[in-house]
């Protein structure tokens, strides 16, 4: 089977896990529904019984949210395994959920935030700061270019400072620390379709611009001078490229909280099933992300006695098949 036919079966298959996932996150909770009950709920026929309230009102907002979130983490960490050149890199590297966290602590702290929606503008600015400080600090010295070592290193450094800036003022104001726990272990539940009409249109929108920026990316992966010598504005596909992560984590942290490993394993994963063109693992990374979180989600209704968050659950998975992947030695170099 060639390389085409391959990527073009992922896709497929990536398309109708997802399509499975979703119908299980409305089927599946502390109590089952029929499928046909969630179907007639869906098109109006059974509008008002308690089960349709349930799937209108709690299980679509969760399942919606959880593709959102789940596709935006799976593209961002693509994207930063690409500028980086970093195989092991997500979209915490460059201080981007770490300095979400931060924000939104800051404004559960200042303003008396405690609605998810109102996360939102917190969670983009603190984001959007904390890369940038990264950015500007990485592309000191060396001409001015921001290396794969370097943003790590910076990355790093950032993320550690703005965790303990996190830790401390938990410690010091302990009443955020409910408001803020239930938000920082990744949860899709207690969130209404509200927190999503701020999100979605940026996740919208810096999906589809990634969808352009793979094959800026395969250039980047020959290395920045063969890029320049083949006529690639490399600093341009920096900039592009960073600014789609921040927008992409910092709406998934803003309505799922930060969760992890889920843009560490999806690019990876598809690496080793459609090979290294940025181009097609971009686009697959949108299903893919999408059908891993809601599948996580599922996964943690299902444990007794009680729910456990997406996020726990996504890195219980992600952990063993990352460590799975190295073993086998099916991580491919970048």
């Amino acid at each position: 089977m060639n390389r085409t036919s391959r990527a073009v079966l992922t896709g497929i298959a990536a398309v109708a896990l997802l399509a499975l996932v979703a119908v299980a996150s409305l089927a599946i909770g502390s109590r089952s529904i029929e499928p046909e009950v969630v179907w007639q709920a869906l098109t109006g026929a059974d509008a008002q019984s308690n089960d349709a309230k349930v799937v209108l009102f709690q299980r679509v907002p969760r399942m919606v949210i959880g593709m959102l979130a789940g596709a935006a983490l799976g593209v961002a960490g693509t994207l930063m395994q690409g500028l980086t050149r970093n195989p092991l890199a997500d979209p915490g590297l460059l201080g981007v959920n770490a300095g979400a966290s931060v924000a939104v602590l800051v404004g559960v702290l200042a303003f008396g935030i405690t609605h998810p929606g109102g996360f939102t503008v917190f969670a983009l600015v603190g984001a959007a700061l904390a890369a940038a400080v990264v950015m500007a600090i990485g592309s000191r010295g060396g001409g001015g270019e921001a290396g794969p070592v370097k943003l790590a290193l910076t990355g790093a450094a950032v993320t550690a400072g703005l965790t303990s800036l996190t830790m401390y003022l938990l410690n010091t104001e302990q009443t955020a620390l409910d408001a803020f726990r239930f938000w920082s272990v990744g949860s899709l539940t207690g969130r209404d379709i509200e927190s999503v009409v701020w999100v979605a249109p940026l996740i919208g929108i810096a999906l589809v611009g990634s969808l352009f920026i793979g094959g800026g990316l395969n250039l980047l992966a020959m290395g920045e001078a063969s890029a320049r010598s083949l006529g690639h504005s490399v600093r341009t596909t920096q900039i592009t490229t960073a600014v789609l992560i921040v927008v992409l984590c910092g709406s998934a942290t803003a309505i799922a909280g930060p969760i992890v490993f889920a843009g560490l394993v999806v690019p990876h994963l598809l690496r080793a099933l459609v090979g290294v063109d940025y181009r097609t693992i971009v686009a697959i990374s949108i299903p893919a992300g999408a059908a891993l979180l809601v599948a996580a989600d599922v996964v943690g209704r299902m444990l007794a006695p009680s729910e456990v968050e997406a996020g726990l659950v996504v890195a219980f998975i992600g952990a063993p098949v990352l460590v799975g992947l190295v073993l086998k030695r099916r991580m491919v170099k970048l």
